[in-house]
């Protein structure tokens, strides 16, 4: 069993200590991956709503999961994510999703923290997590592939560069991918993530003033995966 999850981290880079640190997330930033059909009209729906009370969306989904879940995952604009600010906004989406009704059926609203094997949705996140693993795909071909795991060392206005943990003989160990190509990425679960992640955590609630016990952290974290 790993450690709690907690429920925000956003780091940065000190480059004279190479230590890793709480940094806010730049404002008004477009996502990069967004919803298709039904789960692109609940974004549609409630992003403006979140970004007025200083959250940000970070990814819709609608499953087939006791019966029809509905997930809103959020982050306040400052990285941070409580159960407080989850159910603050559980009760400001809510009345908005009752009154327009965009989903045909019965459903549970869940409204989450990306947690520590997050999304990574915005240019930033992929800055802001260089250094660790992340698994995409993307929507055509890049150098003959659509799935790329990796850790990520660059990141530059246009593109990601992940170096693969991996490869198969005869792939490239490097891999220089176009943001405008990228389908879907996240982040994989690691022991060197886990600790970074949990050192962010107690900073970043230091800077909120709130408590840095994980009383308020649902559930456990999954066991880190082995590259």
């Amino acid at each position: 069993m790993g450690p709690p999850d907690p429920l925000f981290f956003i780091f940065e880079t000190d480059v004279t200590t190479n230590e890793r640190a709480f940094a806010p997330i730049a404002e008004d930033e477009p996502r990069l991956v967004t919803e298709t059909g039904i789960d692109a009209r609940v974004a549609l729906l409630i992003e403006p709503v979140l970004n007025s009370e200083g959250f940000r969306l970070v990814r819709v989904r609608l499953s087939g999961q006791n019966g029809a879940t509905l997930q809103v995952m959020a982050e306040r604009a400052d990285g941070t994510m409580t159960v407080e600010d989850c159910e603050t906004l559980s009760r400001m989406v809510s009345p908005i999703l009752d009154v327009e009704d965009p989903i045909d059926r019965a459903y549970h609203l869940e409204v989450s923290s990306p947690g520590i094997d997050r999304p990574l949705v915005r240019k930033t996140d992929f800055a802001k997590w260089r250094g660790h693993v992340a698994k995409l795909e993307t929507s055509v071909l890049v150098n003959g592939r659509k799935r790329f795991r990796g850790t990520i060392t660059d990141v530059d206005t246009d593109t990601v560069t992940l170096f693969r943990d991996q490869p198969s003989i005869g792939d490239e160990n490097t891999n220089v991918i176009p943001f405008s190509a990228v389908a879907d990425a996240r982040l994989i679960l690691t022991d060197e993530l886990i600790r970074a992640s949990l050192k962010a955590d107690k900073t970043a609630r230091a800077a909120r003033g709130l408590e840095t016990e994980h009383d308020d952290f649902s559930g456990d974290a999954p066991d880190a995966e082995t590259p």
